[in-house]
């Protein structure tokens, strides 16, 4: 029996940080991650590997498209093996990178799959067998247990040739036909990957648009420019059947311009992620877990359950790794006496496809759902000297302001390193900054940066790079 101050579920990019707070601050840690290495879907099947690949797609596309310049190379030697060891030495350095953060802040780490016994109590089986187990007993405890991939009961997974997103990550072969079922991020993400590297990609999904969390006219740029890349791109079509032949995987579909059948040597089903609490045995604990398996938490990120926090993917969407990190420390400062609290008014989020598609604060849709007035202002990069230089034309920047205050509330990029870009109005938003306060920053020229200054030039009617949509009475 071990007995500790603060135990930890999950060693994922919201656990580890909980766990190396609550050391930071003084207290005695013990860390239960059930696979071998650290780091939790993130690090090691999830978005640190993904942009790994993401990156070499990157350096293709390029490098096909440098002819528009004058430049012109020849076919790439795609050697799959080298590209696969790059991207597991990426997630080999951050995984030991964090094993010795852990190690230097005496954070002691047990192998296997924790459940509670009781309020004070977690049982750990080493590869679920009970024989191996060991009783941690705490004084609390936080839940970082993440969430598993969403697969769907009558889809033939026991075929290697259907995966989901971390067998699509182990990259063991190109297929020459893939389709992906889902329009969101990881399997966009994914069609970047393989179409660069070689496969005929053809994407399904359910909604009328895709990335169906943000506004439809900022993934547009998006959807037009793999529209001509991709082999079909299939809208508000439904998944009829998926059946595993000796010749390939035949798919049934239900759409509007899908066919009623066709063939591919691989599917990737990418239809979201499912919150784990049901897997750790919180009842036994006493803690509340809704019927779809998340946790319900206070602003301390508190569960029903005096002593025990959650964090991360499993209290609720949006499930991002950067919102877990913000959680946990909330988390181990609070079991530390710290005044702390989870208040964020915008958590960012990101799509790392070709163009990069990212949005902060309230979507239009959402500000019409709920009948906010507001003031927009949308700026085409076709107009930025910057985007032009680097040949990539098709973005867009989107702002959207409260029509009585004037304050930011939302913003949508599509384009060249929108997912960078858009720190600018998180900050802007957690700020209460206006119009103004973005307008008359300077932004250096010429740079991709300047787009957000310009798309509040249109929402003000001070554009001078553009015509002004309007006059606005204040700065007559």
């Amino acid at each position: 029996m071990i007995k500790t101050e603060v135990a930890v579920i999950g060693s994922g990019p919201g656990g580890y940080t909980a766990a190396f707070r609550a050391a930071d601050l003084g207290k005695k840690v013990v860390l239960i991650e059930r696979y071998e290495s650290l780091g939790g879907v993130c690090l090691n099947v999830g978005c640190i590997p993904s942009k790994a690949l993401l990156h070499t797609a990157q350096i293709i596309n390029e490098a096909s498209e440098s002819s528009n310049i004058g430049v012109t190379f020849s076919e790439p030697d795609i050697d799959i093996d080298a590209i696969r060891l790059n991207k597991n030495n990426t997630v080999s350095k951050l995984t030991s990178g964090i094993k010795a953060l852990a190690k230097a802040r005496k954070v002691q780490i047990i192998s296997g799959y924790g459940k509670f016994a009781s309020p004070n109590s977690i049982v750990v089986d080493s590869e679920g067998k009970e024989s191996e187990s060991e009783l941690i007993e705490f004084e609390q405890c936080i839940i970082a247990a993440g969430s598993s991939v969403t697969k769907i009961p009558s889809f033939p997974f026991d075929d290697p040739r259907v995966m989901d997103s971390t067998d699509a990550l182990e990259l063991e072969s190109i297929p020459k036909r893939l389709l992906i079922v889902g329009g969101g991020i990881i399997g966009l993400e994914m069609a970047t990957v393989y179409s660069a590297l070689g496969s005929e990609i053809t994407v399904v999904e359910l909604a009328e648009q895709l990335i169906a969390s943000a506004d439809k006219d900022i993934v547009n740029p998006l959807l037009k420019r793999i529209k001509k890349q991709y082999s079909n791109i299939f809208l508000s079509t439904k998944v009829t059947s998926i059946k595993a032949l000796k010749g390939g995987i035949k798919v049934g579909f239900d759409g509007k311009d899908a066919p009623e059948f066709d063939t591919f040597d691989k599917v990737l089903v990418s239809v979201g992620r499912s919150p784990n609490g049901k897997l750790i045995d919180a009842d036994k604990a006493g803690i509340n877990v809704d019927d779809r398996g998340f946790i319900s938490v206070d602003r301390q990120m508190k569960t029903n359950v005096n002593n025990i926090y959650a964090i991360g993917d499993i209290v609720g969407q949006p499930m991002l790794a950067h919102k877990a990190v913000h959680e946990a420390k909330v988390a181990a400062e609070v079991i530390c006496g710290h005044k702390s609290g989870f208040d964020a008014l915008t958590i960012p989020s990101v799509a790392y496809t070709d163009p990069e598609v990212a949005w902060t604060g309230k979507t239009e849709k959402e500000i019409k759902e709920q009948g906010i007035g507001y003031d927009k202002g949308v700026f085409p990069w076709a107009a930025s000297g910057r985007s032009l230089s680097i040949g990539r034309s098709e973005g867009i920047t989107k702002a959207l302001f409260d029509k009585e205050t004037g304050r930011i509330i939302g913003m949508g990029i599509c384009g060249t390193n929108a997912g960078e870009l858009i720190a600018e109005a998180t900050l802007a938003i957690e700020m209460g900054c206006d119009m103004a306060d973005i307008a008359l920053t300077v932004h250096a020229h010429p740079t991709l940066s300047e787009t957000t200054a310009f798309a509040v030039e249109m929402a003000e009617g001070t554009i001078t790079d553009l015509m002004p949509p309007k006059k606005r009475k204040d700065k007559l």
